[in-house]
């Protein structure tokens, strides 16, 4: 066990996606799932299998590569970053945000959306 399951998942999703494994298993909560469908309802992820303490990750190939390819964790347990909506909408990087909100988690045009900020995740370049 970790001390931040989020980051751990992430890199390690990323890590996979670099040694060209396809199917990850790993410890179920409810963050690490809620990661995983926002990564899902981006393109990232091809599916999710829900066990009852595990989760195992299927990820998207493009041209027999990972479309997962690159995770930056900005949030961490020593250093937590936080956008508004406003700093959100002004963000015109091509990267995919994820932010954990009052909404729940989400990626940064879902909280556009919504209208909600939050804690910054990771972003996916």
């Amino acid at each position: 066990m970790t001390n931040y399951q989020i980051g751990d998942f992430l890199i390690r999703l990323k890590n996979a996606g670099m040694a060209g494994i396809k199917e990850i298993p790993f410890f179920n909560s409810n963050m690490v799932l809620g990661v995983a469908k926002t990564l899902k309802s981006e393109g990232f992820i091809e599916s999710i299998e829900e066990g009852k303490k595990t989760i195992t990750v299927k990820l998207s190939i493009f041209n027999k590569k990972p479309v997962l390819s690159n995770v930056r964790i900005v949030s961490r347990p020593g250093l937590r970053i936080y956008m508004s909506v406003d700093e959100i909408e002004s963000y015109n990087k091509p990267d995919v945000l994820i932010l954990t909100t009052p909404k729940g988690i989400m990626s940064g045009s879902m909280a556009k959306k919504e209208r909600v900020g939050g804690e910054l995740i990771a972003k996916v370049i």
